[in-house]
């Protein structure tokens, strides 16, 4: 899917790296929690979270995540645009829910990243 679908279906606005609009997007992944994002992706993702934190671009950079959908609502500052920008990384903001948000690109075709999960020993 391309990011010009998911603002589209999302009814989103573009704040930040306003570049490559047409560029593929293989999966989805809804995640508050950037340790889990660390842990679990792998693949070519859109990301869509509800923080405005700049440890959400320094996730994305670390793993070469192109765009983040903010959800909620939400806004995020002047210096994490700044930092979207300079790492060319799109950010769009929708009024949806990340469970609203989530549902609405699956329903279009859009497929959620297959998590291996490790089994844990304590």
């Amino acid at each position: 899917m391309h990011l010009t679908q998911i603002k589209e279906i999302l009814d989103a606005q573009v704040i930040a790296g306003k570049g490559d609009m047409n560029q593929e997007i293989d999966f989805g992944y809804g995640c508050d929690l950037m340790s889990d994002v660390l842990a679990y992706v792998q693949n070519n993702i859109v990301l869509l979270t509800g923080l405005v934190h700049p440890q959400v671009i320094r996730t994305a950079e670390m793993l070469d995540i192109k765009a983040i959908v903010i959800v909620r609502g939400k806004e995020p500052g002047s210096d994490l645009i700044e930092m979207a920008n300079r790492r060319d990384i799109v950010i769009m903001t929708t009024k949806h829910s990340l469970f609203t948000a989530s549902g609405l690109l699956f329903k279009n075709g859009l497929i959620g990243e297959e998590i291996a999960h490790n089994e844990l020993t304590f």
